[in-house]
C-alpha cells in the first residue's frame, strides 16, 4: 500500500515537529546548563561578597581601635608634653626656696639675680623671646596700645612706653606688649 499525499504531508508535519521538539529540547538543555552555570556563578559571588563583606567589618573594627589607641596616646602626649619644662621649673623653684631662707640680704640679692637668670635661660632654651617695644613703631600684631599720647620727642605711632612685656614662642605671639604709643594732634 502507498502512502496517500496527505498521508505523505502529515508524515512530513510529524518528522518536522520530531525535528522542532528535538531542537527545543537541546535548547532547553543548554538553558538549564547556562542556568546551572549562572547559580554556581551567583554562588560564587555571594562567597566573595561575604568574604569582603567581613573584611570590611574587621577592618572597620581595627579602625575603631585605632582611633581609640590614637586619641589615648594623644591625651597622653598632651597630659606631659611640659614634663621636661616643668622639671627645669622646678629646679628654679627649689633654687628660689634657698634663696629665700638666706639670712644676709646681698646673698639673697644676688641668689634672686641667679635664678632670674637661670629662668630667663630657660625659657629661651624653650624658643620664648621677649617682643622689642619701646621706640618701635606700633605693630598690632606685637603690641596692645592701652594709652595714646602726644609727646614730642617720638614719631606719630611709636611706641612711647612699654607698660607690660610681651612674648613669642618661637614665631607666635603668646603674649602681647602693653604700650603706651605716641598720637599726633
Amino acid at each position: 500500500m502507498t502512502d496517500t499525499p496527505d498521508l505523505k504531508k502529515l508524515k512530513k508535519e510529524i518528522e518536522d515537529l520530531k525535528s522542532q521538539i528535538e531542537e527545543k529540547d537541546e535548547k532547553i538543555d543548554e538553558m538549564n546548563q547556562q542556568l546551572e552555570e549562572n547559580d554556581k556563578t551567583m554562588e560564587e559571588q555571594k562567597e566573595k561578597m561575604d568574604n569582603y563583606y567581613s573584611q570590611l567589618q574587621r577592618m572597620q573594627a581595627d579602625f575603631d581601635n585605632y582611633k581609640k589607641r590614637s586619641e589615648k596616646d594623644l591625651s597622653e602626649y598632651i597630659r606631659y608634653a611640659n614634663e621636661n619644662l616643668i622639671l627645669k621649673i622646678l629646679d628654679i623653684y627649689e633654687d628660689l626656696g634657698r634663696a629665700l631662707k638666706s639670712k644676709n640680704p646681698e646673698t639673697l640679692k644676688e641668689g634672686v639675680e641667679l635664678i632670674y637668670k637661670k629662668l630667663k635661660d630657660t625659657l629661651e632654651g624653650e624658643g620664648v623671646q621677649e617682643i622689642c617695644a619701646e621706640g618701635e613703631k606700633f605693630d598690632p600684631f606685637k603690641h596692645e596700645a592701652l594709652m595714646v599720647e602726644d609727646h614730642q620727642d617720638y614719631d606719630d605711632g611709636t611706641v612711647i612706653e612699654e607698660l607690660g612685656k610681651g612674648y613669642t614662642l618661637d614665631s607666635k605671639v603668646i603674649k602681647y606688649s602693653k604700650v603706651k604709643v605716641c598720637k599726633k594732634r
